[in-house]
């Protein structure tokens, strides 16, 4: 039997002080793909801070907010869900 648990990719809280909307201007990966942690995923820019999102965990990917959307610090962007057998 396998268990499969979801873990969130989230943009980070701490890369710019401001509570400011950011875009997430490339994703490097497409949806329903299998990841490695420390993938890069997406590419997002704030403001001028543009910063790269990882994958936190392997697992198969799945795209919540599109390219060129806007989000804001904290927010779910992706899930990847996690196989453990």
């Amino acid at each position: 039997m396998t268990d499969e648990t979801a873990q969130a990719v989230r943009i980070p809280v701490d890369l710019w002080e401001e509570d400011v909307e950011a875009v997430i201007t490339t994703w490097f990966v497409s949806g329903e793909a299998e990841v490695d942690q420390g993938d890069l995923l997406a590419e997002v820019m704030a403001e001028k801070i543009q910063f790269e999102i990882v994958a936190p965990a392997s697992g198969i990917l799945n795209i919540m907010v599109q390219q060129d959307e806007l989000v804001e610090k904290g927010d779910t962007i992706a899930t990847i869900t996690v196989s453990s057998n």
